[in-house]
């Protein structure tokens, strides 16, 4: 294998090669090196070292250090940020995420035992690797990850109870781990998954959050949540989305199955690197459909299973799940917005020009599109409705779906209307009938107000 050319690499290479030359034991660490193995190009190279933070400081001219109290520092490098970390052992976690203190080692194989994972603990000497070309000869590997990494396995380092209770963030990235390189987690590693599930609760939402997002847009969403629920950290996470299991649905237009099945073939067209407000909606698109379950009547000929009212019900449901997970505003608007209208391309054909272009003009329309075709694929099948409107979606120029108005509350004052209540339906009917067409400039405007909506004299009278 040829050493990567990368600055990200080039710079870690170099820092540890300081390190080393300053009489300090320095390696590459933990998913750099699981990745390097795999033959992908990992995101970023960390450093473990036997220099402590403040010998490390000392070494490099830009430092920051973010994390000396657990022997942490960010070296720059070439505009690089390469995290550099001691050699450590940890003391207890009371706080079920950080160790209470740490003791600093010259010790890698003593490192090696406090990580997560077997794949995650192992080193790779930099200088052997420069020579030889050779990751056999250069991986260091006190842990078994070489051979966990052949066998498809995640497996916890030492007890996986230990692990765990020391780091409860541990078994969302398990499930992760396992998802994003289609692994198995080992027997006694899933088992204590299951029997701490209910304590991932003590990690901060913030934390809960940013690694569901992860697995929702790395490679594998539906086997995460799957991995999420045989575990049981699904149950305590997102207890709404634990509960789409068994949610029949009617076969003419979900052939697939219940809802769990639809939305975990729904997170398996998900791509790598997509947008997180994108898998966010499409994990909860129809995360309504069990508040509003109802079976078909069997007086009635030809009923069958309705889920009257689900995306109102799925709005206020995804809402409550965003404030809980500490979404921005804006995020919070988005996937909401994702659930509001993925039942509104069944009418797009017969939407009036107004409606389909208010439509289109949806804040990042391309992602209610991607789930409606994801919806579509996941179910039926049929994409003419898909077609239809990603056909205008690309067709029609910015300034035909959002035109500059042609009539504003500045023309309805100027003519001598009183601001008011009816002001907003006004503006809001002329803009719907330059929508049309049938409106071309403001004199046509100011005209269809008035025959519509009476003079400025007589709407005035009325306030």
């Amino acid at each position: 294998m040829t050493l990567p050319s990368s600055p990200a690499f080039q710079a870690a290479a170099a820092i540890a090669a300081r390190l080393r030359a300053q009489g300090h034991v320095a390696y590459f660490a933990g998913g750099c090196v699981r990745d390097l193995l795999l033959g992908r190009v990992p995101k970023d190279y960390d450093i473990a070292t036997s220099a402590t933070p403040a010998q490390v400081t000392a070494i490099f001219e830009k430092t920051f250090t973010v994390g000396a109290h657990f022997g942490v520092v960010l070296v720059v490098e070439n505009d690089v940020r390469t995290e550099v970390a001691t050699f450590r052992s940890d003391g207890s976690y009371s706080d079920g995420r950080h160790p209470d203190a740490v003791l600093f080692s010259t010790d890698a194989q003593q490192d090696a035992q406090r990580r997560d994972f077997t794949i995650n603990g192992m080193f790779l000497d930099a200088e052997i690797f420069a020579r030889t070309n050779d990751l056999n000869d250069a991986v260091l590997d006190y842990v078994g990850g070489r051979k966990d990494l052949s066998n498809g396995i995640i497996r916890a380092i030492g007890n996986p109870l230990f692990r765990f209770a020391e780091d409860k963030l541990r078994m969302l990235r398990a499930a992760r781990f396992a998802a994003r390189f289609g692994f198995e987690i080992e027997a006694p590693t899933l088992a204590a998954m299951r029997s701490l599930a209910a304590e991932i609760s003590q990690v901060s939402t913030e934390r809960v959050r940013d690694e569901l997002t992860l697995m929702l847009t790395e490679d594998g969403a539906n086997r995460a949540f799957e991995w999420m629920d045989t575990s049981g950290l699904l149950d305590v996470v997102l207890p709404e989305v634990s509960r789409l299991h068994g949610i029949e649905q009617p076969p003419q237009f979900h052939p697939e199955g219940d809802v769990w099945t639809h939305t975990l073939l729904m997170l398996s067209g998900l791509t790598a690197g997509c947008s997180a407000t994108l898998a966010w909606g499409v994990l909860l698109h129809d995360i309504g459909k069990p508040a509003t379950f109802r079976r078909p009547d069997p007086t009635v000929p030809g009923d069958r299973i309705r889920f009257n009212g689900h995306v109102e019900a799925g709005v206020a449901i995804a809402q409550q799940i965003c404030r809980r997970l500490r979404f921005s505003i804006a995020e919070t608007e988005q996937i909401v917005a994702l659930v509001a209208n993925h039942m509104r391309f069944g009418s797009v054909r017969e939407m009036k020009q107004s409606t389909l272009k208010r439509f289109l003009r949806l804040q990042h329309f391309d992602q209610h599109l991607e789930l409606h075709r994801l919806d579509c694929v996941s179910s039926h099948g049929g994409l003419e409705l898909y077609e239809y409107a990603r056909q205008h979606f690309e067709s029609m120029p910015t300034d035909v779906v959002r035109p500059p108005l042609l009539v504003s509350g500045r023309e309805l004052i100027a003519a001598g209307y009183l601001p008011g209540e009816k002001f907003k339906t006004m503006l809001a009917a002329a803009e719907d009938a330059q929508l049309e067409g049938s409106i071309h400039t403001t004199e046509e405007g100011m005209k269809f107000l008035i025959e519509n909506f009476g003079t400025p004299e007589q709407n005035n009278a009325k306030q």
